[in-house]
């Protein structure tokens, strides 16, 4: 998430954005919604890992091709109109979600509601070999458009001008990488966020190839950190996910005062 969030920002220009508002999350919950509302809380907990996980991120990758594939036809132009887009698809995702969840029974509900958290100490070991085989083609293509993403840094005029064409590629690792996550641990809104902030902050260097494996290292600190304070030292179980979106809300609200005052 924070090496996709880096890379969003960078496409975007902007660092107050984050991939999460594209609708993904939205999209994770409505799948959730679904599975319950169909085949009940018994067939819900009955689901084989695997083929919902391959569900689940085929959904999502299946999104991100609709938005940075079939939307992104005229380049670096669209992509007002696709962020735009995103938060209208993530509206109407919630609305979507929101009527079989009024109207499922309170237990039914409950299960959606806890899948509808991340959770960073219940995850499904054997998907993590395909997770990890994802994620790592993901990062080593994003390490691949490192110099590519420096000059889209400079912005969009002086890029265009140095001869740079805007490419949907820069954007495909983008989708992999929220998807994968997602699926494996649950909706991490502002996680991303949080750590691409720390990422541009402690990083020696401007350059992609320094701040994407710097945002690497920074989110599994902060998960390891984490889970090691919360589970082993405290005993808890289900915080860690609470506090980094608490933490990741408070570094938005940072960011916004930070534009604001400028």
């Amino acid at each position: 998430m924070g090496i996709a969030t880096v890379l969003f920002q960078t496409v975007a220009a902007n660092r107050v954005l984050t991939p999460s508002i594209m609708g993904f999350d939205a999209l994770y919950v409505l799948l959730q919604t679904a599975l319950v509302a169909g085949l009940g809380i018994t067939g819900f907990a009955a689901l084989p890992g695997g083929p919902k996980f391959v569900a689940e991120v085929g959904a999502m990758s299946l999104l991100s091709a609709l938005l940075f594939g079939t939307l992104l036809g005229r380049g670096v132009t669209d992509i007002p109109r696709t962020i735009l887009t995103g938060v209208i698809l993530r509206v109407l995702f919630r609305s979507l979600g929101t009527f079989p969840a009024r109207i499922m029974d309170p237990n039914a509900h409950a299960v959606v509601q806890a899948a509808s958290f991340a959770s960073f100490g219940s995850v499904n070991a054997a998907l993590l070999p395909a997770a990890g085989a994802i994620a790592g083609a993901c990062v080593i293509a994003a390490m691949w458009l490192a110099p590519r993403l420096d000059v889209l840094a400079l912005g969009r005029g002086p890029a265009i001008s140095l001869g740079l064409r805007f490419d949907r590629m820069v954007l495909g690792p983008v989708g992999m990488l929220v998807a994968v996550s997602t699926a494996l641990v649950g909706p991490v809104a502002f996680f991303g966020l949080l750590v691409a902030g720390l990422a541009h902050g402690l990083a020696p260097s401007a350059r992609h190839a320094v701040l994407l494996p710097a945002a690497g290292l920074i989110g599994a600190a902060i998960l390891v950190a984490g889970q090691t304070l919360f589970e082993r030292l405290m005993g808890q179980t289900a915080t860690l996910s609470v506090v980094v979106e608490f933490a990741g809300g408070l570094f938005f609200l940072f960011l916004l005062l930070k534009e604001r005052v400028r």
